[in-house]
């Protein structure tokens, strides 16, 4: 796998990072299932009648494409709304993955553009790359789009608007994931896509779900990238 992996990342003209994940995880000291309590106090305070299963669901974002299923537009932007600025605190306690920063400048010192195609919000995962003193080295970031939960990975759009900003066509991108959206997603795109699988029970989901490659570590890519630079 690792031979693998270095001829994809070789050959590859720009690389695309998913943000919870690759990057950091951004719930970790504000968790992703208080969030999602949270933007369900907001369906209740406009009057909706919330199942049981919703309820309890833990993902904040499963919350927000809910949601957006039921369709009414306004509800939909009352809880975007509370999600944007809850994922915008989120970050300020999000913890970085070990070895994603390393991942990001070597694909920089090797010539390769850095996009982040993120199911969360522009402005948090702007702010965290600010932070980390990161911005500078990934562009464009593309996240969520606004109120619109049907546009995100693993619908494709997202994806292609990254490859359109780069002006790399899509066979030369890679984009680095750690769920199934996000595999489904760069394979409706046409781009590569590695897996990463910070939980064991990922490794075979993903192998069956169609990435080009698995690792389970960041420290992966990055070294495949330094090696791509002779160093």
């Amino acid at each position: 796998m690792i031979a693998d992996l270095g001829r994809l990342l070789g050959e590859a003209g720009a690389v695309l990072l998913d943000f919870d994940g690759p990057v950091c995880s951004i719930f970790a000291g504000y968790p992703a299932p208080q969030v999602a309590a949270e933007l369900v106090e907001v369906l209740r305070r406009h009057g909706v009648d919330v199942p049981p299963d919703l309820a309890s669901e833990p993902d904040p974002l499963e919350v927000l494409r809910r949601t957006g299923v039921a369709g009414d537009h306004g509800i939909t932007r009352a809880v975007e709304d509370a999600l944007c600025a809850a994922e915008r605190r989120a970050v300020e306690t999000a913890e970085p993955t070990p070895y994603g920063r390393e991942v990001i400048v070597a694909a920089r010192q090797a010539g390769v553009p850095v996009a982040a195609v993120s199911n969360n919000s522009a402005g948090a995962v702007t702010a965290y790359l600010a932070a980390h003193r990161l911005a500078g080295h990934v562009s464009p970031v593309v996240g969520r789009a606004y109120a619109e939960p049907d546009r995100m990975k693993p619908n494709p759009e997202p994806i292609l608007q990254a490859v359109r900003a780069l002006g790399v066509p899509p066979a030369r991108c890679v984009l680095i994931g750690d769920s199934l959206s996000d595999i489904e997603g760069a394979r409706a795109a046409g781009v590569a896509v590695v897996g990463y699988a910070n939980r064991p029970a990922k490794v075979d989901a993903f192998r069956l779900g169609g990435a080009n490659v698995v690792v389970t570590s960041m420290s992966e890519i990055a070294g495949a990238l330094i090696d791509r630079t002779g160093g």
